[in-house]
């Protein structure tokens, strides 16, 4: 499904100096159908309680989404961007690290739906998550995204 030019060091160098490498979020694996990242559950990602924030297993998700379908279009004449999210928050998390799975449920020309899972160190499902991206043509005065 993924075009074999892209590595999981390419996928991490992207995220260099944004809210994924603030976050630790750390590309691990890109299969035939999936993309597998882990996410420090740490003092970035917990909220007051110390417990993983759902909003960093929502950006967990969103990012795996939206990379995932950054790499079934021809960035030469399209971006995605999100359209909408949701999530449903399972277990909590304490520390350590969570993992996040990535896979298509649709796959079009103009929207992409991805279901992510984050499961926690034991393989428990922590949080269920459902991105729907847009597929934007750009225009020849659009900024590049």
């Amino acid at each position: 499904m993924f075009p074999s030019t892209y590595t999981v060091d390419m996928l991490n160098a992207a995220g260099k100096d944004t809210l994924v490498a603030h976050l630790g979020i750390e590309i691990m694996e890109i299969g035939v159908d999936f993309i597998l990242a882990k996410m420090p559950v740490d003092h970035r990602t917990v909220q007051p309680m110390g417990l993983l924030h759902g909003g960093a297993s929502v950006v967990l998700s969103e990012t795996l989404g939206s990379l995932a379908a950054s790499l079934l279009i021809d960035k030469s004449i399209e971006f995605p961007v999100g359209l909408e999210i949701n999530a449903n928050h399972i277990k909590s998390v304490k520390s350590g690290f969570v993992y996040g799975k990535a896979s298509p449920i649709h796959v079009g020309r103009s929207t992409q739906i991805w279901q992510t899972e984050i499961r926690n160190e034991a393989g428990k499902l922590v949080c269920t998550s459902k991105l729907t991206v847009a597929i934007i043509k750009k225009d020849n005065g659009s900024a590049n995204h």
